[in-house]
């Protein structure tokens, strides 16, 4: 069997049981992982919201487990943060948050791991440049949900005047965001590269 991303790689059971059993704890240990990121917290000096690690989880669920694995993985983070586990950024959880001014970065959460495990399934991911090229999209989609989103949820412009919802939910974030695609690119496409080797 070709290995279409890297959690290919490890053994496929041949009963069906376990199979479900192995596609589930790859969903949930990328579910978790995200949440364990959610809680790295950089503080900016120029803004008071801080940059998490969520992102590069996301990326990484994508690339790892494929399109539908990787979006299944963020989804279920989404709604076990939704029904009160703390799994979302500085612990919180519930409802209002996970339907507040966030959401839309949620959302893009599903949709970055789909494209990116998409392009993995593509070996867009074997290479570091068409790695970060493929990491570089996945952000950019979730940046563009989590801006229209936030510009919905606040009553404020997308792009214009000046409180905008690019200059409060994506501009201050885009040195970590770059730096986070550069290590899940690099990440993945040495990953390959060793895995090859051997």
């Amino acid at each position: 069997m070709t290995n279409l991303v890297l959690s290919d790689v490890l053994p496929r059971p041949h009963i069906r049981s376990m199979r479900i059993v192995r596609e589930a704890t790859l969903i949930t240990g990328f579910a978790l992982l995200t949440a364990a990121l959610a809680q790295v917290r950089i503080p900016l000096g120029f803004t008071p919201v801080p940059i998490t690690g969520q992102t590069l989880a996301v990326l990484l669920a994508g690339a790892s487990l494929g399109a539908w694995r990787g979006a299944s993985s963020q989804l279920l983070y989404w709604l076990l943060g939704m029904v009160g586990l703390p799994l979302y950024s500085n612990g919180t959880s519930g409802w209002s948050v996970a339907t507040g001014p966030t959401m839309g970065y949620l959302v893009g959460f599903i949709v970055a791991a789909a494209v990116v495990g998409r392009l993995a399934e593509h070996r867009q991911d074997r290479n570091v440049l068409t790695s970060i090229a493929a990491m570089t999209l996945g952000s950019v989609i979730i940046y563009a949900f989590g801006a229209m989103w936030l510009a919905i949820d606040l009553g404020i412009p997308l792009a214009t005047g000046e409180t905008n919802a690019i200059a409060l939910g994506v501009a201050p974030f885009l040195v970590g965001d770059v730096i986070k695609m550069c290590l899940a690119g690099a990440a993945t496409a040495s990953t390959w590269r060793f895995i090859n080797r051997k």
